[in-house]
């Protein structure tokens, strides 16, 4: 299976799990929530879908009926036809969002599967945002490199280009540092210091979380998506 066709079946089963979907409303979901699929058409993302049904985690039932239809009836149009995800696409959804491998931190992977970060454990949340910027810092310690050994060599414009790309990576840094900040927060509510709580508990405090720098930011995992 090739990347993007990985990423675009996680992106389906993800949706999917939110409810069921004609694969009109399916693309127009794919297109307008998740950036990496604007271009996309009818003719990748059924192929995507007559995949999934064939291994059994997504059944098609037509418009208002229980019942499954065949495969052949993805390119008709006699009836609209409904995705719904089975208990196995769940567990195989699952399974995907444990992933937390270099491949999510990739450009096109890792927004899709931020998208989807509302439905992600809050540990493999924290090892794709630490990936991702990693990642980040190394191409920029290359892009810095390859400009002040080029610098010499090019004009203004092309100069003013790689500034603008090295800004750009620089904002997404600070904002994953923020966002790994966050989460870093809100495990320290949930996990608080016991020495700590010993000594409240000794001189009677026993209200409230602990607090740390910044105030406390929600925690997107108490908003549970079922």
């Amino acid at each position: 299976m090739s990347r993007r066709s990985g990423i675009l079946e996680f992106a389906v089963l993800g949706l999917l799990r939110e409810s069921p979907m004609h694969g009109y409303e399916l693309r127009k979901r794919l297109n307008t929530s998740l950036g990496v699929f604007r271009a996309f058409s009818y003719g990748t993302l059924y192929p995507c879908l007559k995949a999934l049904v064939a291994n059994g985690w997504l059944i098609e039932e037509t418009d208002g009926a229980p019942e499954a239809v065949p495969a052949a009836a993805l390119t008709g149009r006699r009836a609209k036809i409904v995705y719904r995800l089975t208990a196995a696409g769940k567990e195989h959804f699952e399974e995907l969002l444990a992933h937390s491998g270099p491949d999510a931190w990739e450009d096109e992977h890792f927004g899709v599967r931020f998208a989807f970060f509302g439905q992600t454990s809050r540990d493999v949340r924290m090892r794709v945002l630490e990936g991702r910027r990693s990642r980040l810092e190394e191409r920029l310690e290359r892009m810095r490199t390859s400009l002040a050994r080029s610098r010499e060599r090019l004009d203004d414009y092309t100069l003013e280009l790689q500034r603008h790309g090295m800004e750009s990576v620089e904002r997404e840094v600070r904002w994953l540092n923020e966002l790994i900040e966050g989460e870093r927060a809100g495990r320290d509510q949930r996990a608080p210091d016991p020495a700590a709580q010993d000594s409240k508990h000794q001189s009677g405090d026993t209200g409230g979380l602990p607090r740390h720098r910044g105030g406390s930011r929600p925690d997107p995992s108490d908003d549970t998506t079922t």
